[in-house]
């Protein structure tokens, strides 16, 4: 039993924790400096919308992970997760040469998906119990920047 506890670990490896949190730094940075540096704004939005396309593409990539790595999963399963896993890019992409209301939206709507898409696979798959709880708080976390992100680009318009 204690070997099982050791291999899947109920919290995430210290590294894993570093980089998810300070991941939403610059998310963090960038929505204070969109509602507090009016003259900037505009390329703070930018910013931020940019980073969080790469994000967004990131996290996307996790799904052709899994699909590559997992040895138990079925293969209609796996199909999906390398499906799903360019989706979030094709999303991000546009996003970025819209302005900041629309973009945001569009990828507030690409994490949200992902998330979803996350939590159909961890019912058929052997994701680590740490990941899905992490995610949530990093798929909130990024969601609320890139709604105050939207909130000042519609005040601007």
């Amino acid at each position: 039993m204690q070997e099982l506890a050791q291999a899947c670990p109920r919290r995430p490896p210290h590294e894993v924790l570093w980089l998810g949190y300070g991941g939403l730094l610059p998310f963090l940075a960038l929505a204070i400096l969109v509602g507090v540096d009016a003259h900037r704004a505009p390329l703070w939005s930018q910013a931020l919308v940019a980073y969080a396309a790469v994000i967004l593409s990131f996290v996307g990539a996790l799904h052709w992970g899994f699909g590559m790595s997992l040895p138990r999963l079925d293969p209609g399963l796996r199909r999906r997760a390398l499906a799903w896993s360019v989706v979030p890019a094709l999303l991000a992409w546009p996003a970025i040469l819209l302005p900041g209301e629309f973009a945001s939206w569009i990828l507030l709507a690409g994490f949200a998906l992902h998330l979803v898409q996350d939590l159909r696979l961890a019912r058929c798959a052997d994701l680590p119990a740490w990941y899905l709880p992490l995610r949530w708080r990093l798929t909130v976390v990024a969601g609320l920047c890139l709604v105050v992100n939207a909130w000042y680009a519609m005040g601007r318009g």
